[in-house]
């Protein structure tokens, strides 16, 4: 009778060949199936395609800015978490809390301006990702099935939106003169809208005026509420851009390459029962996806993921060290600076509703409701319908300056630009009673006004 053994008790079998029973294998595959397993098999890297195009990693191409936002959004976490434990949410400890981190607690100066230096870099970063993503006309369908890349397009915008939501809600946090009133003008042009604007005002900073209500409701929607949102786009994004077959400069050189003729594999019976009668059988095939177009994507892509993310860290904890986050004397709502100004990367619309306020005798036009509500709101939504308004032939996606999308990256370029110089004027020119004032001019000494 025959005796069956446990399965537990069987003795184990000895490797297959090629492959190597050590942890990190999947970090330096030694073949091509090994990096398909890579990816099958380890969680981390299940978020890349077993191939890659080399176009798509080009440094030149992207500059890898989606990489760099992901990176400084995951050091925002980190940094964050220690001043969550540090923090305290009250407008009778908030400021003394932050002076404590800033002055008592061990490398408090420093996390808090990584803090605010991946604040502001993820804000310039996402921006100028979007900026690339136009340029390129990396929007575009061209020829796969079941392509929406509009639509990553649209999440696209909505992040930029989020993120600078994400800045601004942390911008009051300090609850020092510059954070009450840059908050003070950024919530004051929301108040200008006609017949609601005084509801959204209320909505935003939770009753009349700036207070506990105000500060408990931004560190909330700052910690929990935004990020959460961020995070979940993104993923979606990641998952889309998967979808819809990587980057758009991959689809493009897929469409352009000629089929070639590739070697056949070896390994592989392409004969029934490998018999074939009278002339001897020829193999050929013909693939896109030539070898000398693509990469795995472990180790090159990871490698390069890897140094554009510790890159990123290790530039913005360096920057920390010699750039110190201000902290001014506590917030006080009886006493107005002069001039006072918005977070840096609203001053745009600060000034455009100072330059569209007009007056003519008695009537005067709403600068605050014309440059803060109905531009922004024209810029923003056109913006995200232009993958619909664009008619260029789908070759022009995934290209740099391509010639029949000149005009709109012309246009798109002046619109980025005027923002930009209306940014710096707002930024360096602007002085008391907001006039201008050239760097080689001083300010006037004026009082603090009360």
């Amino acid at each position: 009778m025959a005796m069956r053994i446990p399965l537990t008790a069987r003795k184990p079998e000895p490797d297959a060949p090629g492959v190597r029973p050590q942890m990190l294998w999947s970090l330096s595959p030694r073949s091509d199936r090994e990096a398909g397993d890579a990816i099958a098999s380890n969680f981390m890297f299940h978020a890349f395609p077993a191939k890659v195009s080399k176009a798509s990693m080009a440094w030149s191409y992207s500059f890898w800015l989606g990489t760099i936002s992901a990176a400084l959004f995951l050091l925002l976490i980190v940094s964050g978490l220690p001043l969550l434990f540090l923090y305290v949410p009250s407008v009778e400890r908030a400021y003394q809390s932050v002076k404590d981190i800033e002055f008592v607690i061990t490398f408090g100066s420093w996390i808090r301006a990584v803090h605010r230096i991946a604040a502001h870099g993820m804000v310039i970063a996402v921006f100028l990702h979007l900026v690339r993503v136009f340029l390129t006309g990396a929007y575009k369908n061209c020829v796969g099935r079941g392509q929406h890349r509009e639509w990553n397009w649209v999440l696209g915008v909505v992040m930029l939106l989020l993120t600078l939501l994400l800045s601004f809600t942390g911008y009051l946090l300090p609850w020092d003169q510059l954070a009450f009133w840059a908050v003070t003008v950024g919530t004051n042009i929301a108040s200008s809208i006609p017949w609601i604007g005084p509801t959204v005002r209320e909505l935003l900073i939770g009753g009349r005026t700036i207070e506990q209500a105000t500060l408990i409701r931004f560190y909330v929607l700052h910690v929990v509420v935004l990020p959460l949102g961020v995070g979940v786009l993104f993923a979606y994004h990641m998952w889309r851009v998967r979808k819809d077959g990587g980057l758009a400069r991959a689809e493009r050189e897929a469409v352009l390459e000629r089929p070639r003729e590739v070697a056949a594999v070896p390994t592989k019976t392409y004969t029934l029962l490998g018999v074939a009668r009278g002339q001897a059988p020829v193999i050929r095939a013909q693939a896109l996806e030539a070898p000398d177009t693509t990469v795995n994507a472990v180790p090159d892509l990871v490698r390069r993921t890897a140094i554009a993310t510790l890159g990123t860290i290790a530039i913005v904890g360096i920057m920390a060290v010699f750039i110190a986050s201000p902290l001014e004397e506590p917030a006080n709502a009886l006493v107005t600076p002069n001039p006072a100004k918005a977070p840096w990367y609203f001053l745009w619309l600060q000034e455009i509703v100072t330059d569209t306020t007009i007056r003519i005798g008695s009537f005067t036009l709403n600068g605050a409701f014309v440059g803060g509500v109905v531009l922004p709101g024209l810029l923003i939504g056109l913006l995200t319908a232009w993958p619909w308004l664009d008619r260029s032939t789908h070759l022009a996606a995934g290209v740099w300056w391509a010639r029949a999308r000149t005009r709109q990256n012309i246009v798109f370029l002046l619109v980025v630009l005027g923002i930009l110089a209306l940014t710096f004027v707002g930024m360096e020119l602007r002085g008391p009673y907001w006039n201008i004032y050239w760097p080689w001019e001083a300010w006037p000494d004026i009082p603090a006004r009360i």
